[in-house]
């Protein structure tokens, strides 16, 4: 099966716990250290199989192969991905069950990830991500007094949730730019520093 690597935990003698998700599950296995094992790291895309094991309640990880992505190479892409990757394992690691929604939205992010900022692919993907857990706020009310939000920007605070600059003091969005993503899932009309206000907001969790 595929999947991607959300969280490692090394071990005794450089053994790995490695939290993986597929499209069937989130799986938690062992992997052994040793010289014939190719270099794994957070973010990557395997191909694995899980063996259990009569020594322990963790199935072990093996005949691993590194499905790599055309960006891998590049440092600052990869550590964006990384981070993203790590708010997934926050975000997931305690659910009783999951679809395949969670890995079709990281297989999709993965594709488009050296096409445009990454950052925009990443806000865009968790709008994805809110509305199909029933999260996204579309309603223009804040969140901190209940009132309507008048004017032309919003801010917003983690999970994207809207409010009154005046009740948050923090950066606004444009309305409009607003609207399109929570709508389209589209970052078209959000500018780079409202892109960069907006991935804090992000990497305080999912």
């Amino acid at each position: 099966m595929q999947g991607f690597i959300l969280n490692l935990n090394r071990v005794k003698d450089e053994d790995l716990i490695v939290t993986i998700l597929s499209a069937e599950s989130l799986d938690t296995l062992y992997r052994f250290y040793g010289a014939r094992h190719g270099v794994i790291n957070l973010g990557f895309k395997i191909d694995y199989e899980k063996e259990s094991s009569s020594k322990s309640t963790i199935h072990r990880l093996k005949d691993v192969i590194h499905i790599g992505f055309k960006w891998i190479n590049d440092y600052k892409l990869l550590r964006v991905w990384q981070d993203f990757c790590t708010l997934f394992y926050k975000h997931l690691k305690d659910a009783d069950e999951l679809d395949a929604f969670y890995f079709e939205l990281l297989e999709n992010a993965s594709i488009n990830w050296s096409r445009q900022n990454p950052k925009r692919v990443a806000i865009e993907s968790y709008i994805k991500l809110l509305e199909h857990e029933g999260r996204l706020h579309k309603e223009l009310e804040c969140f901190i007094c209940a009132a309507p939000i008048v004017g032309d920007e919003i801010s917003l605070i983690r999970a994207f949730l809207p409010t009154h600059k005046s009740c948050t003091h923090t950066f606004g969005i444009k309305k409009d730019a607003l609207i399109e993503l929570f709508e389209n899932k589209s970052t078209l009309f959000l500018d780079d520093k409202e892109i960069e206000r907006l991935w804090y907001i992000l990497l305080e969790g999912l």
